[in-house]
Protein backbone atom coordinates (compact mmCIF):
# COMPACT_ATOMS: atom_id res chain seq x y z
CA UNK A 1 0.00 0.00 0.00
CA UNK A 2 1.49 3.29 -0.93
CA UNK A 3 2.63 6.02 1.71
CA UNK A 4 0.19 8.90 3.15
CA UNK A 5 1.29 11.96 1.71
CA UNK A 6 0.70 15.60 2.98
CA UNK A 7 0.77 18.62 1.29
CA UNK A 8 3.14 20.44 4.08
CA UNK A 9 2.33 24.33 3.71
CA UNK A 10 5.93 25.16 5.31
CA UNK A 11 7.66 22.97 2.54
CA UNK A 12 5.52 24.19 -0.13
CA UNK A 13 5.18 20.05 -0.90
CA UNK A 14 3.70 16.91 -0.77
CA UNK A 15 5.86 15.02 1.70
CA UNK A 16 5.48 11.55 3.21
CA UNK A 17 3.62 11.60 6.66
CA UNK A 18 6.14 10.52 9.04
CA UNK A 19 4.63 10.52 13.00
CA UNK A 20 7.07 12.06 15.58
CA UNK A 21 6.18 9.45 17.89
CA UNK A 22 5.77 5.60 15.99
CA UNK A 23 1.76 4.96 16.02
CA UNK A 24 0.72 8.42 17.73
CA UNK A 25 -0.36 11.35 15.92
CA UNK A 26 -1.09 14.53 17.27
CA UNK A 27 -3.53 17.08 15.77
CA UNK A 28 -4.36 20.72 17.04
CA UNK A 29 -6.47 22.32 14.62
CA UNK A 30 -7.52 26.43 15.28
CA UNK A 31 -10.99 26.26 16.51
CA UNK A 32 -13.51 29.34 16.27
CA UNK A 33 -13.68 32.87 17.53
CA UNK A 34 -17.59 32.41 19.14
CA UNK A 35 -19.12 35.55 18.58
CA UNK A 36 -21.23 33.98 15.85
CA UNK A 37 -23.12 31.27 14.34
CA UNK A 38 -20.60 29.11 12.30
CA UNK A 39 -21.26 29.24 8.37
CA UNK A 40 -20.26 27.04 5.45
CA UNK A 41 -17.04 28.17 6.03
CA UNK A 42 -16.20 26.97 8.92
CA UNK A 43 -18.16 23.61 7.66
CA UNK A 44 -15.33 23.08 5.12
CA UNK A 45 -12.65 23.52 7.49
CA UNK A 46 -13.86 21.16 10.15
CA UNK A 47 -15.27 18.21 8.39
CA UNK A 48 -11.56 18.40 6.42
CA UNK A 49 -10.29 17.96 9.38
CA UNK A 50 -12.94 15.38 10.62
CA UNK A 51 -11.91 13.12 7.91
CA UNK A 52 -8.39 13.85 8.31
CA UNK A 53 -8.27 12.89 11.62
CA UNK A 54 -10.71 9.80 11.24
CA UNK A 55 -8.92 8.57 8.34
CA UNK A 56 -5.35 8.18 10.44
CA UNK A 57 -7.15 6.55 13.02
CA UNK A 58 -8.52 4.33 10.47
CA UNK A 59 -4.99 3.81 9.30
CA UNK A 60 -4.17 2.55 12.40
CA UNK A 61 -2.80 5.43 14.53
CA UNK A 62 -3.76 6.63 17.44
CA UNK A 63 -4.78 10.26 17.42
CA UNK A 64 -4.93 13.04 19.70
CA UNK A 65 -6.90 15.85 18.70
CA UNK A 66 -7.10 19.13 20.06
CA UNK A 67 -9.35 22.30 18.88
CA UNK A 68 -9.32 25.23 20.83
CA UNK A 69 -12.30 27.68 21.47
CA UNK A 70 -11.00 31.22 21.43
CA UNK A 71 -13.49 33.04 23.80
CA UNK A 72 -11.05 36.28 24.71
CA UNK A 73 -8.12 38.45 22.46
CA UNK A 74 -9.34 38.31 19.08
CA UNK A 75 -9.74 41.67 17.74
CA UNK A 76 -12.18 43.15 14.95
CA UNK A 77 -8.98 44.27 12.78
CA UNK A 78 -7.59 40.23 12.99
CA UNK A 79 -4.16 42.10 14.38
CA UNK A 80 -3.65 44.45 17.74
CA UNK A 81 -6.31 47.04 16.93
CA UNK A 82 -9.98 47.40 17.15
CA UNK A 83 -12.63 46.37 19.88
CA UNK A 84 -12.59 42.23 21.04
CA UNK A 85 -15.14 40.53 18.78
CA UNK A 86 -16.53 38.94 21.87
CA UNK A 87 -16.76 41.91 23.77
CA UNK A 88 -18.39 43.82 20.95
CA UNK A 89 -21.33 41.21 20.30
CA UNK A 90 -22.01 40.85 23.71
CA UNK A 91 -22.57 44.96 23.21
CA UNK A 92 -24.89 44.28 20.51
CA UNK A 93 -26.49 41.73 22.04
CA UNK A 94 -27.06 43.22 25.45
CA UNK A 95 -24.84 40.06 27.30
CA UNK A 96 -22.24 39.33 28.88
CA UNK A 97 -19.08 38.62 26.81
CA UNK A 98 -19.13 35.03 28.49
CA UNK A 99 -22.63 34.84 27.76
CA UNK A 100 -21.97 35.02 24.51
CA UNK A 101 -19.03 32.44 24.50
CA UNK A 102 -21.64 30.17 25.98
CA UNK A 103 -23.82 30.74 23.33
CA UNK A 104 -22.09 30.56 20.41
CA UNK A 105 -19.91 27.45 21.23
CA UNK A 106 -23.19 25.61 22.03
CA UNK A 107 -24.64 26.88 19.16
CA UNK A 108 -21.16 25.59 16.62
CA UNK A 109 -20.93 22.40 18.56
CA UNK A 110 -24.99 21.44 17.47
CA UNK A 111 -24.01 22.54 13.87
CA UNK A 112 -20.88 20.26 13.88
CA UNK A 113 -23.05 17.59 15.48
CA UNK A 114 -25.27 17.84 12.69
CA UNK A 115 -22.58 17.33 10.22
CA UNK A 116 -21.05 14.28 11.86
CA UNK A 117 -18.11 16.15 12.11
CA UNK A 118 -16.46 14.00 15.98
CA UNK A 119 -16.14 16.35 18.53
CA UNK A 120 -12.39 16.68 19.41
CA UNK A 121 -10.46 14.81 22.60
CA UNK A 122 -9.12 18.40 24.02
CA UNK A 123 -11.16 21.45 23.56
CA UNK A 124 -9.49 24.07 25.60
CA UNK A 125 -10.75 27.40 26.35
CA UNK A 126 -8.10 30.77 25.63
CA UNK A 127 -9.62 32.18 28.64
CA UNK A 128 -9.36 28.87 30.66
CA UNK A 129 -5.18 29.19 30.16
CA UNK A 130 -4.31 33.01 30.70
CA UNK A 131 -1.11 31.23 33.14
CA UNK A 132 0.13 29.07 30.41
CA UNK A 133 0.27 32.09 28.13
CA UNK A 134 1.86 34.22 31.24
CA UNK A 135 4.39 31.83 31.60
CA UNK A 136 5.15 31.81 27.53
CA UNK A 137 5.25 35.78 26.88
CA UNK A 138 7.44 35.74 30.35
CA UNK A 139 9.65 33.19 28.81
CA UNK A 140 9.72 34.86 25.66
CA UNK A 141 11.18 38.30 27.44
CA UNK A 142 13.26 36.46 29.64
CA UNK A 143 15.53 34.97 26.13
CA UNK A 144 15.03 38.50 24.50
CA UNK A 145 11.96 37.91 22.05
CA UNK A 146 9.68 40.31 23.57
CA UNK A 147 9.55 43.87 25.35
CA UNK A 148 6.80 45.44 27.63
CA UNK A 149 5.88 49.33 26.95
CA UNK A 150 3.35 50.89 29.50
CA UNK A 151 1.69 47.40 30.28
CA UNK A 152 1.16 46.10 26.64
CA UNK A 153 3.72 43.83 25.67
CA UNK A 154 5.02 42.74 22.13
CA UNK A 155 7.08 40.02 20.21
CA UNK A 156 10.04 41.94 18.66
CA UNK A 157 9.93 40.38 15.08
CA UNK A 158 13.44 41.33 14.29
CA UNK A 159 14.55 39.14 16.48
CA UNK A 160 13.73 35.79 15.35
CA UNK A 161 15.54 35.43 12.03
CA UNK A 162 13.11 32.56 10.59
CA UNK A 163 9.87 34.80 10.78
CA UNK A 164 7.67 34.33 7.93
CA UNK A 165 9.08 31.17 6.31
CA UNK A 166 5.25 29.49 6.47
CA UNK A 167 3.67 32.62 4.47
CA UNK A 168 6.83 33.10 2.48
CA UNK A 169 6.85 36.97 3.66
CA UNK A 170 10.10 38.62 4.16
CA UNK A 171 10.28 41.00 7.00
CA UNK A 172 9.72 43.99 5.29
CA UNK A 173 7.14 43.11 3.00
CA UNK A 174 5.26 41.34 6.72
CA UNK A 175 2.45 43.55 6.28
CA UNK A 176 1.94 43.63 2.65
CA UNK A 177 -1.62 43.08 2.42
CA UNK A 178 -2.69 42.71 6.30
CA UNK A 179 -4.40 45.31 8.04
CA UNK A 180 -2.49 46.25 11.13
CA UNK A 181 -2.36 49.79 12.48
CA UNK A 182 1.36 50.59 14.16
CA UNK A 183 0.53 51.49 17.48
CA UNK A 184 2.98 54.09 18.61
CA UNK A 185 4.37 52.30 21.12
CA UNK A 186 5.74 49.37 19.17
CA UNK A 187 9.25 49.55 18.21
CA UNK A 188 8.47 48.19 14.70
CA UNK A 189 4.96 48.10 13.13
CA UNK A 190 5.84 44.12 12.60
CA UNK A 191 6.27 43.65 16.07
CA UNK A 192 2.75 41.54 17.61
CA UNK A 193 0.93 41.54 20.75
CA UNK A 194 1.58 38.92 23.31
CA UNK A 195 -0.17 40.90 26.15
CA UNK A 196 -2.48 44.32 25.44
CA UNK A 197 -3.34 46.63 28.47
CA UNK A 198 -6.76 46.43 29.38
CA UNK A 199 -8.71 50.03 30.26
CA UNK A 200 -11.26 50.11 33.14
CA UNK A 201 -14.40 49.85 30.45
CA UNK A 202 -13.00 46.42 29.11
CA UNK A 203 -14.37 43.49 30.75
CA UNK A 204 -12.63 40.59 30.08
CA UNK A 205 -9.21 41.33 31.79
CA UNK A 206 -6.72 39.60 34.20
CA UNK A 207 -3.61 40.24 36.25
CA UNK A 208 -0.58 39.84 34.82
CA UNK A 209 2.96 40.57 35.67
CA UNK A 210 2.67 43.92 33.28
CA UNK A 211 -0.72 45.07 35.07
CA UNK A 212 -4.48 43.77 34.29
CA UNK A 213 -4.69 42.93 30.34
CA UNK A 214 -5.82 40.66 28.29
CA UNK A 215 -3.47 37.65 26.10
CA UNK A 216 -2.69 38.47 22.04
CA UNK A 217 -4.81 36.00 19.72
CA UNK A 218 -1.99 34.18 18.63
CA UNK A 219 -0.09 33.82 21.73
CA UNK A 220 -3.25 31.82 22.93
CA UNK A 221 -2.52 29.07 20.53
CA UNK A 222 1.03 28.13 21.10
CA UNK A 223 0.15 28.12 24.70
CA UNK A 224 -2.69 25.32 24.52
CA UNK A 225 -0.84 23.42 22.13
CA UNK A 226 2.11 23.07 23.48
CA UNK A 227 0.45 22.21 27.06
CA UNK A 228 -1.22 19.07 25.32
CA UNK A 229 0.69 18.27 22.48
CA UNK A 230 4.23 19.15 23.20
CA UNK A 231 6.71 21.63 22.26
CA UNK A 232 7.10 19.74 18.79
CA UNK A 233 3.81 18.01 17.24
CA UNK A 234 3.01 16.25 13.95
CA UNK A 235 -0.28 18.06 12.22
CA UNK A 236 -1.22 21.64 12.54
CA UNK A 237 -4.65 22.57 10.67
CA UNK A 238 -6.64 25.92 10.09
CA UNK A 239 -8.30 27.63 7.24
CA UNK A 240 -5.74 29.30 4.58
CA UNK A 241 -6.72 32.83 6.03
CA UNK A 242 -4.95 32.17 9.30
CA UNK A 243 -1.76 31.26 7.39
CA UNK A 244 -0.71 34.93 7.97
CA UNK A 245 -0.34 36.45 10.49
CA UNK A 246 -1.93 34.09 12.92
CA UNK A 247 -0.02 30.56 12.50
CA UNK A 248 3.17 32.66 11.01
CA UNK A 249 3.08 34.18 14.77
CA UNK A 250 2.44 30.82 16.67
CA UNK A 251 5.52 29.07 14.73
CA UNK A 252 7.56 32.67 16.42
CA UNK A 253 6.27 32.52 19.63
CA UNK A 254 6.63 29.03 19.96
CA UNK A 255 10.19 28.16 18.43
CA UNK A 256 11.63 31.32 20.04
CA UNK A 257 10.22 30.16 23.65
CA UNK A 258 11.52 26.30 23.47
CA UNK A 259 14.20 26.51 20.25
CA UNK A 260 12.56 23.84 18.50
CA UNK A 261 10.80 23.19 15.66
CA UNK A 262 7.21 23.71 16.76
CA UNK A 263 5.14 21.70 14.06
CA UNK A 264 6.09 19.10 11.34
CA UNK A 265 3.18 19.55 9.11
CA UNK A 266 1.08 22.21 8.67
CA UNK A 267 -2.09 21.67 6.56
CA UNK A 268 -4.54 24.53 5.32
CA UNK A 269 -7.80 24.08 4.07
CA UNK A 270 -9.09 26.66 1.17
CA UNK A 271 -12.02 28.82 1.31
CA UNK A 272 -15.85 27.98 0.43
CA UNK A 273 -16.54 31.07 -2.24
CA UNK A 274 -20.02 32.93 -3.88
CA UNK A 275 -19.88 33.71 -7.49
CA UNK A 276 -16.05 33.84 -6.98
CA UNK A 277 -16.44 35.61 -3.72
CA UNK A 278 -14.93 34.35 -0.12
CA UNK A 279 -17.98 33.48 1.95
CA UNK A 280 -17.68 35.15 5.08
CA UNK A 281 -19.51 36.70 8.56
CA UNK A 282 -17.27 40.11 8.02
CA UNK A 283 -17.93 39.76 4.38
CA UNK A 284 -22.20 40.07 4.86
CA UNK A 285 -22.56 36.84 2.70
CA UNK A 286 -22.23 34.45 5.02
CA UNK A 287 -25.11 31.53 5.58
CA UNK A 288 -25.24 30.09 8.25
CA UNK A 289 -25.74 26.73 8.96
CA UNK A 290 -28.63 26.39 10.88
CA UNK A 291 -30.13 28.67 7.64
CA UNK A 292 -28.84 25.86 5.37
CA UNK A 293 -30.67 23.62 7.81
CA UNK A 294 -34.21 25.45 7.57
CA UNK A 295 -33.58 26.98 4.23
CA UNK A 296 -34.51 30.64 6.38
CA UNK A 297 -32.39 32.90 3.85
CA UNK A 298 -32.48 35.11 0.88
CA UNK A 299 -30.32 32.93 -1.41
CA UNK A 300 -31.61 29.47 -0.86
CA UNK A 301 -34.66 28.55 -2.01
CA UNK A 302 -35.15 25.83 0.04
CA UNK A 303 -33.61 23.96 3.30
CA UNK A 304 -30.89 21.65 3.05
CA UNK A 305 -30.01 18.41 4.84
CA UNK A 306 -26.57 18.36 7.00
CA UNK A 307 -25.12 14.93 5.28
CA UNK A 308 -25.86 16.68 2.04
CA UNK A 309 -24.10 19.74 2.61
CA UNK A 310 -20.92 17.29 4.26
CA UNK A 311 -20.95 14.92 0.98
CA UNK A 312 -20.96 18.10 -1.18
CA UNK A 313 -17.84 19.43 1.19
CA UNK A 314 -16.05 16.30 0.64
CA UNK A 315 -16.26 16.33 -3.38
CA UNK A 316 -13.69 18.93 -3.54
CA UNK A 317 -10.25 18.53 -2.48
CA UNK A 318 -9.70 20.37 1.17
CA UNK A 319 -6.77 22.66 -0.62
CA UNK A 320 -9.33 23.94 -3.78
CA UNK A 321 -11.64 26.54 -3.25
CA UNK A 322 -15.15 25.27 -3.05
CA UNK A 323 -17.90 27.19 -4.68
CA UNK A 324 -21.38 27.26 -3.48
CA UNK A 325 -24.51 27.26 -5.52
CA UNK A 326 -28.08 25.32 -5.05
CA UNK A 327 -27.47 23.52 -8.03
CA UNK A 328 -24.19 22.10 -6.90
CA UNK A 329 -25.80 20.88 -3.87
CA UNK A 330 -28.80 19.19 -5.92
CA UNK A 331 -26.36 16.88 -7.44
CA UNK A 332 -25.10 16.28 -4.57
CA UNK A 333 -27.92 15.43 -2.82
CA UNK A 334 -28.80 13.56 -6.18
CA UNK A 335 -25.23 11.48 -5.81
CA UNK A 336 -25.40 10.69 -1.83
CA UNK A 337 -28.89 9.25 -2.47
CA UNK A 338 -27.48 6.78 -5.02
CA UNK A 339 -24.66 6.23 -2.94
CA UNK A 340 -26.76 6.03 0.38
CA UNK A 341 -29.02 3.78 -1.10
CA UNK A 342 -26.46 1.56 -2.54
CA UNK A 343 -24.76 0.77 0.61
CA UNK A 344 -28.10 -0.09 2.59
CA UNK A 345 -28.86 -2.95 -0.22
CA UNK A 346 -25.20 -3.91 0.78
CA UNK A 347 -25.09 -3.75 4.69
CA UNK A 348 -28.29 -5.25 4.47
CA UNK A 349 -27.15 -8.49 2.66
CA UNK A 350 -26.42 -11.79 4.05
CA UNK A 351 -23.78 -14.11 2.59
CA UNK A 352 -24.12 -16.11 -0.47
CA UNK A 353 -22.73 -18.52 -2.89
CA UNK A 354 -21.11 -16.45 -5.53
CA UNK A 355 -17.40 -15.54 -5.53
CA UNK A 356 -16.08 -13.93 -2.87
CA UNK A 357 -15.16 -10.02 -3.34
CA UNK A 358 -11.65 -9.11 -3.11
CA UNK A 359 -11.90 -6.30 -0.04
CA UNK A 360 -8.36 -6.04 0.02
CA UNK A 361 -8.20 -4.27 -3.33
CA UNK A 362 -11.18 -2.30 -2.28
CA UNK A 363 -9.82 -1.18 0.77
CA UNK A 364 -6.46 -0.45 -1.74
CA UNK A 365 -7.88 1.53 -3.84
CA UNK A 366 -9.88 4.13 -1.08
CA UNK A 367 -6.93 3.99 0.77
CA UNK A 368 -5.05 4.79 -2.57
CA UNK A 369 -6.89 8.14 -3.11
CA UNK A 370 -6.82 9.07 0.47
CA UNK A 371 -3.09 8.46 0.73
CA UNK A 372 -2.83 11.07 -1.81
CA UNK A 373 -3.11 14.26 0.67
CA UNK A 374 -6.67 13.11 1.87
CA UNK A 375 -8.11 13.00 -1.51
CA UNK A 376 -12.20 12.86 -0.56
CA UNK A 377 -13.34 13.39 -4.19
CA UNK A 378 -11.19 10.54 -5.98
CA UNK A 379 -12.04 8.05 -2.87
CA UNK A 380 -15.76 8.64 -3.27
CA UNK A 381 -15.34 7.97 -6.95
CA UNK A 382 -13.96 4.69 -5.97
CA UNK A 383 -16.68 3.65 -3.79
CA UNK A 384 -18.88 3.82 -7.05
CA UNK A 385 -16.91 2.66 -8.87
CA UNK A 386 -17.14 -0.75 -6.95
CA UNK A 387 -20.96 -0.36 -5.22
CA UNK A 388 -22.68 0.18 -8.60
CA UNK A 389 -21.79 -3.71 -9.81
CA UNK A 390 -21.99 -5.16 -6.75
CA UNK A 391 -25.88 -3.55 -5.92
CA UNK A 392 -26.52 -4.79 -9.51
CA UNK A 393 -24.60 -8.41 -8.65
CA UNK A 394 -26.96 -8.80 -5.60
CA UNK A 395 -30.29 -7.61 -7.10
CA UNK A 396 -29.64 -10.67 -9.45
CA UNK A 397 -29.83 -12.97 -6.26
CA UNK A 398 -25.56 -13.57 -6.56
CA UNK A 399 -24.17 -12.59 -3.07
CA UNK A 400 -21.09 -13.01 -2.78
CA UNK A 401 -20.02 -15.41 -0.12
CA UNK A 402 -18.48 -12.19 2.05
CA UNK A 403 -20.76 -10.02 1.50
CA UNK A 404 -21.41 -9.37 5.02
CA UNK A 405 -17.37 -9.02 5.91
CA UNK A 406 -17.38 -6.32 2.48
CA UNK A 407 -20.11 -4.63 4.15
CA UNK A 408 -18.33 -4.29 7.79
CA UNK A 409 -15.25 -2.68 6.02
CA UNK A 410 -17.70 -0.53 3.77
CA UNK A 411 -19.81 0.77 6.97
CA UNK A 412 -16.05 1.93 8.46
CA UNK A 413 -15.19 3.61 5.54
CA UNK A 414 -18.85 5.48 4.41
CA UNK A 415 -19.48 5.92 8.83
CA UNK A 416 -16.39 5.81 10.37
CA UNK A 417 -14.02 7.78 8.16
CA UNK A 418 -16.08 9.79 5.06
CA UNK A 419 -18.69 9.96 7.75
CA UNK A 420 -21.70 10.61 4.81
CA UNK A 421 -24.05 6.72 6.21
CA UNK A 422 -25.40 5.82 9.17
CA UNK A 423 -27.99 3.42 10.50
CA UNK A 424 -29.75 6.80 10.96
CA UNK A 425 -29.40 7.87 7.46
CA UNK A 426 -32.57 5.74 6.17
CA UNK A 427 -34.65 6.65 9.27
CA UNK A 428 -38.41 6.45 8.62
CA UNK A 429 -38.34 10.34 9.33
CA UNK A 430 -37.09 12.26 6.95
CA UNK A 431 -35.59 15.79 6.79
CA UNK A 432 -38.26 16.68 4.69
CA UNK A 433 -41.04 15.36 6.94
CA UNK A 434 -39.40 16.92 9.94
CA UNK A 435 -39.30 20.18 8.32
CA UNK A 436 -43.33 20.01 7.65
CA UNK A 437 -43.89 18.94 11.01
CA UNK A 438 -41.73 22.07 12.33
CA UNK A 439 -43.46 24.47 9.75
CA UNK A 440 -46.95 23.16 11.35
CA UNK A 441 -45.58 24.05 15.07
CA UNK A 442 -44.01 26.83 14.45
CA UNK A 443 -47.13 28.42 12.64
CA UNK A 444 -49.41 27.12 15.59
CA UNK A 445 -46.98 28.98 17.70
CA UNK A 446 -47.17 32.21 15.60
CA UNK A 447 -50.85 32.25 15.67
CA UNK A 448 -50.75 31.68 19.72
CA UNK A 449 -48.44 34.75 20.10
CA UNK A 450 -51.08 36.70 17.62
CA UNK A 451 -53.38 35.96 20.48
CA UNK A 452 -51.44 36.96 23.27
CA UNK A 453 -51.44 32.99 24.48
CA UNK A 454 -48.03 33.09 25.86
CA UNK A 455 -48.64 30.48 28.15
CA UNK A 456 -49.30 27.90 25.00
CA UNK A 457 -46.32 30.19 22.81
CA UNK A 458 -44.08 29.12 25.75
CA UNK A 459 -44.93 25.68 26.18
CA UNK A 460 -44.38 24.54 22.52
CA UNK A 461 -41.25 26.51 22.69
CA UNK A 462 -40.29 24.46 26.13
CA UNK A 463 -41.43 21.16 24.86
CA UNK A 464 -39.23 21.29 21.72
CA UNK A 465 -36.24 22.38 23.53
CA UNK A 466 -36.56 19.41 25.64
CA UNK A 467 -36.75 17.17 22.61
CA UNK A 468 -33.64 18.98 21.28
CA UNK A 469 -34.79 21.51 18.99
CA UNK A 470 -34.67 25.12 19.26
CA UNK A 471 -36.89 27.82 17.96
CA UNK A 472 -35.53 31.22 17.25
CA UNK A 473 -37.33 34.34 16.34
CA UNK A 474 -36.32 36.75 14.03
CA UNK A 475 -38.07 39.73 13.52
CA UNK A 476 -40.66 38.55 11.00
CA UNK A 477 -40.53 34.48 11.30
CA UNK A 478 -38.89 31.93 13.62
CA UNK A 479 -37.00 29.02 12.79
CA UNK A 480 -35.99 26.12 14.65
CA UNK A 481 -32.39 24.17 14.44
CA UNK A 482 -31.41 21.08 16.33
CA UNK A 483 -29.64 21.26 19.33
Amino acid sequence: MEKLQIYNTLSRSKEEFKPLHEGFVGVYVCGPTVYGDAHLGHAKSYTAFDIIVKYLRFSGYKVRHVMNITDVGHLTDDADAGEDKLAKQARLEHLEPMEIAEKYTNSFFADMDALNVARPDITPRASGHIPEQIDMIELLIEKGHAYEVNGNVYFDVSSDEDYGKLSGRKFNEALSGVRVEAASDKKNPNDFALWKRADETHLMKWNSPWGVGYPGWHVECSAMSNKYLGETFDIHGGGLENQFPHHECEIAQSECSHGKEFVRYWLHNNMVTLNGQKMGKSLGNAISLGQFYTGNHKLLTRSWAPDVIRFFLLQSHYRSTTDFSEVALEASESGLKSLQEMIKVIVSAKNGNAEALKIDAFIAAFAKEMNDDFNTAKAIAVLFEYLRPLRVQISNNQIPSNIEEFAAKLFEISNGVLGIWTKQSHSDTSQKALDKVMDLVIQLRAEARTKKDWPTADAIRNQLKEAGIVIEDGATSSTYKLM
